[in-house]
């Protein structure tokens, strides 16, 4: 088959690099209860949050990564590449998820607070189904409390070389598929078995048209829609449905607000359906990839400011930076929970954790560039 996908230009884009540096940052700060830092995360202010973000530029950067390898040098090349990666992400998930249930246990017993091993959902390890818990961890079914994300996004990548090979012929075809599987998970209520109960907090049925959404955009989706994005029209609505995304999360968030508006509208859209990827939710993420794309060009000056930085230097050791977040987040969450938790706990502890993120990220960032042979030096010149 023909390809008909228009391959993203070579050389970095700092704006994947950017907002994937604001997700981890919000991912960071969502995941700590009881945080007043919290509030400037966009799930506050509309409909989708950091984990959309993520799992968007997720599949974005698989596609500008993987795609040129796959048609340059063969589907089977492009997939083992990308099960590489898989396997890289199964790693970082295996050791963040026995150093997470490790501290957890630590500090149940260390403090004598058994009620942490219930709120983390780490319950099953401390019976006489441990060993079956910690396999059903391995398999990627049990999951505690703030470790659903890397699990996604092992699956939907693990999925992803079949994808990638139908959107570069049918890129358009293979976008309506998906929204037509998210759409029918939807309706059949499909999704992912959990362990020892339930199902998987981020279904991977719906949450997969984000991640293909990110795919159909860097392979030429957002060029050949840029036409109508530029439209005046567009940008009005865009406007009109932030504004009441904005609304409707705020009259969720306080029950007075939410009181003035009409029982139909006010129970559309909360509680926010976030498991089976509310329509309204991905809508609202593709509002703010069209602003984005409109107002934000991959030329931008802006993003080549050094108040930037620590940002984009996150963005690019997403992985690590990811899991020093998540097991930050839990101490940052303890360490309220032993002290006053005052507003300048909160702060101290929000500012602390994403310094020392940033500090991870800027360390192997220098690392990996130690590891690159020097430059040779320029021949003498001879008279």
């Amino acid at each position: 088959m023909k390809i008909n996908a228009t391959l993203p230009e070579k050389g970095r884009d700092l704006r994947l690099d950017l907002f994937r540096g604001v997700a981890n940052w919000a991912i960071y700060l969502d995941h700590i209860p009881d945080n007043v830092v919290n509030w400037i995360t966009t799930r506050n202010y509309g409909f989708s949050d950091a984990a959309d973000l993520f799992v968007f530029i997720s599949g974005y950067t698989a596609s500008f990564v993987y795609a040129r390898m796959m048609i340059e040098r063969g589907f089977i090349v492009g997939a083992t590449r990308l099960t590489k990666r898989v396997w890289q992400l199964y790693v970082a998930h295996v050791f963040l998820f026995v150093i997470y249930i490790v501290a957890i246990g630590y500090v149940a017993l260390r403090y004598s607070d058994p009620e942490i091993i219930s709120e983390f959902n780490l319950a099953g390890l401390a019976g006489d189904q441990a060993i079956e818990t910690l396999r059903q961890g391995l398999l990627l079914k049990f999951k505690p409390v703030n470790l659903d994300v890397l699990p996604l996004y092992i699956v939907l990548m693990g999925l992803f070389p079949p994808v990638l090979w139908l959107m570069l012929r049918q890129p358009d075809l293979t976008m309506l598929a998906s929204i037509a599987l998210w759409l029918a998970a939807r309706y059949f209520e499909w999704n992912f078995r959990a362990y020892p109960a339930g199902a998987w907090y981020f279904n991977p049925y719906c949450w997969q048209v984000l991640f293909v959404f990110g795919s159909w955009c860097a392979l030429g989706g957002a060029k050949r829609s840029r036409w109508l994005i530029d439209l005046p029209i567009t940008l009005y609505l865009c406007i009109a449905y932030l504004i009441l995304a904005l609304v409707m999360t705020m009259a969720g968030k306080f029950p007075d607000f939410g009181a003035l508006f009409p029982h139909w509208l006010y129970s559309t859209f909360n509680p926010n359906d976030k498991t089976f990827l509310a329509p309204y939710r991905f809508l609202h993420f593709v509002v703010i990839v069209i602003m984005v794309i409109r107002f934000v060009p991959k030329d931008w000056p802006g993003l080549e400011w050094k108040v930037f930085d620590p940002l984009v230097v996150c963005g690019q050791q997403s992985l690590a930076v990811f899991c020093v977040g998540v097991f930050l987040s839990f101490v940052g969450h303890f360490e309220l929970m032993m002290s006053s938790g005052s507003l300048f706990a909160q702060i101290f502890v929000s500012v602390t954790g994403i310094a020392m993120m940033t500090c991870v990220a800027y360390y192997i960032s220098w690392s990996k560039r130690q590891d690159k042979p020097l430059p040779k030096p320029a021949a003498a010149k001879t008279s």
